[in-house]
């Protein structure tokens, strides 16, 4: 049984279904293009002096401030410029569930503005936070100009899904040990992958510092903090994890 009421929300499926046809060979992009493009960094949506050719403008949150709200109608394309923004849906009886924490050259919101219905989530600045933001209408003429970029965002969002996917598995089936292992080992393989492109990220002698609290950790995995902290607990007495001044270290 689930520690929370939160409930898998199926539009992304159906999103999936609807616009992501990934051609086999979106993988061996052309090396040379007009769009600043890394075929390796996920994260890296588009490039900000393109988007700025696209007429974007950046916008300023403070921490707690909300980006968008469940059920707004979405009309702009998101990328964050840094900072941090989670995207959270709440259960009937108020538990958060976090579909996802993003973070500098991570965009968020496009499955709404890409299939015209409204957002099923809440996006909120977890800090200060800058957010480049591009209007629908000028959001698809990029689009449409710059192939390459629409090639990146399909692999982006299937990303996404198969991360979605996992968590789905998780929360249905396993316990809270496998929930939280299957999570940190996921980030970690993330972490390795953006490495090899920008080797400033939190890394010493191959250890990888979990950047999410407990309280994350369990909206993310649909468990209680309490059951969080005693599992992690256990997992660092198994040997299995490491606790480095409050740290998950991996």
């Amino acid at each position: 049984m689930f520690e929370s009421n939160s409930f898998w929300n199926p539009i992304l499926e159906a999103f999936i279904a609807q616009i992501i046809k990934i051609d086999d060979e979106c993988h061996s992009l052309p090396e040379s293009s007009s769009v600043a493009l890394n075929k390796q960094a996920l994260r890296a949506m588009i490039d900000p002096d393109v988007l700025r050719g696209y007429n974007s403008k950046e916008i300023n949150f403070q921490k707690d401030e909300v980006i968008f709200c469940e059920g707004d109608e979405a009309l702009n394309y998101f990328q964050i410029k840094s900072g941090y923004v989670k995207m959270i849906t709440n259960s009937p009886d108020g538990h958060e569930f976090i579909q996802g924490i993003f973070k500098s050259e991570d965009s968020f919101g496009e499955p709404p503005l890409l299939c015209s219905f409204p957002y099923p989530s809440f996006a909120i600045a977890l800090g200060p936070t800058i957010v480049y933001k591009l209007s629908k209408d000028d959001f698809f003429s990029l689009l449409r100009e710059n192939f390459e970029i629409h090639l990146q965002m399909d692999k982006v969002l299937c990303q996404r899904l198969r991360y979605k996917s996992m968590v789905l598995s998780e929360i249905s089936f396993h316990n809270p040990e496998h929930r939280i292992q299957s999570l940190l080992t996921y980030f970690k393989n993330e972490s390795d992958d953006a490495t090899k492109i920008r080797p400033a990220m939190i890394r010493n002698k191959h250890e990888y510092v979990v950047p999410y609290t407990r309280q994350q950790l369990a909206d993310m995995s649909g468990l209680r903090v309490e059951t969080v902290i005693r599992t992690i607990k256990k997992m660092e007495e198994d040997g299995k994890l490491k606790i480095i001044g409050r740290k998950i270290t991996l």
